[in-house]
């Protein structure tokens, strides 16, 4: 069990910059999060603003974000610890993607709950001035020593002209006796091996809006697994104005909720030719299991299937 976090980290900023750039990230696109991982963020970030960051644990997280009652126990429901990770992974995904000039950066550090608020645009104390706080320091006073790279800087100078000097006439012999070196691989070959595949947003059929968040959260997991795998390259879906990405692969998938089942349609498909090179369904039953449990579940058998087909597609046949 990950123990909650008892040290907060101060807020140098004023609260309504914080509040501010909190609202920014909301509204990016590139701000990957379901509702429920939204009103998280939110609470957790307030609290800290108002000075409660001492009392954001697990049991508090649960009953104020995900309606859990008073006999809440995080070790037997980690949804807290889930969704921390799961927001985590959405804030630094958006400050590599769209947020690396914001002013304000917003992160949870693991062991706990409570946000910590940085500047992006460190500052750094530098010795400019001192000297002229000391006189005996100046430069030409009559009391200061000699110092050893005044006396070393007459003599460098020429070593080093000299060095240089050399280097130029032997360089040139270097490489008329030695052999040619084959010139390094490009780093593009490194992928040869590879397949590109993008993650399309999964399609949630009938509206509700527990279907939406499933399939936004599935989506998320499947990245998160997909990226694991040594044989696949994931790609980011196309963003309006970029140049369009022609990958190996497209999976897609719907999702249906119907009272306590779900149903989940995923297909692979060649982004040469549109054809479907692979399909699957999964039904699970919700009553007595957690959303963040089933789509972890299936997003690692959806991985697990795919890989190992890319590595059966890839491994020659035995002669």
């Amino acid at each position: 069990m990950v123990s909650d976090e008892r040290r907060t980290s101060p807020a140098p900023h004023d609260p309504a910059a914080v509040r501010e750039q909190l609202d920014r990230i909301l509204a990016s696109p590139e701000f990957h999060a379901p509702e429920r991982g939204r009103r998280f963020l939110q609470y957790i970030v307030e609290e800290m603003l108002e000075g409660r960051g001492e009392q954001l644990k697990a049991y508090t997280i649960a009953q104020a974000v995900f309606g859990r009652d008073a006999s809440f126990d995080a070790q037997n429901d980690p949804v807290v610890r889930i969704e921390a990770g799961r927001i985590r992974r959405a804030l630094e995904r958006y400050y590599l993607v769209s947020g690396r000039s914001d002013p304000i950066g917003i992160t949870i550090p693991k062991g706990g709950y409570s946000p910590h608020f940085s500047s992006t645009n460190g500052t750094s104390n530098s010795g400019v001035g001192t000297n002229s706080q000391n006189p005996g320091n100046k430069r030409g006073g009559l009391d200061q020593p000699i110092a050893y790279r005044d006396l070393l800087l007459p003599i460098g100078l020429p070593a080093l002209l000299g060095v240089i000097a050399i280097l130029a006439i032997i360089r040139p012999l270097e490489a008329y006796f030695s052999r040619p070196k084959a010139p390094p691989a490009p780093a593009a070959s490194t992928l040869a091996s590879k397949a590109s595949i993008v993650v399309e947003p999964f399609a949630a059929l009938g509206g509700s809006s527990e279907g939406l968040n499933f399939a936004k959260g599935l989506a998320d997991q499947l990245l998160t697994k997909l990226m694991k795998a040594e044989n696949l390259v994931v790609l980011g879906p196309d963003r309006p104005g970029a140049q369009p990405i022609v990958p190996q692969f497209n999976l897609q998938g719907s999702v249906v909720i119907e009272g306590s089942a779900l149903h989940l349609h995923v297909r692979l498909i060649n982004g040469a030719d549109g054809t479907v090179i692979w399909a699957n369904r999964y039904d699970r039953e919700l009553q007595g299991r957690t959303i963040l449990d089933i789509e972890d579940e299936i997003a690692m058998q959806i991985a697990l299937e795919i890989s190992e087909s890319r590595k059966q597609s890839t491994t020659p046949p035995d002669r």
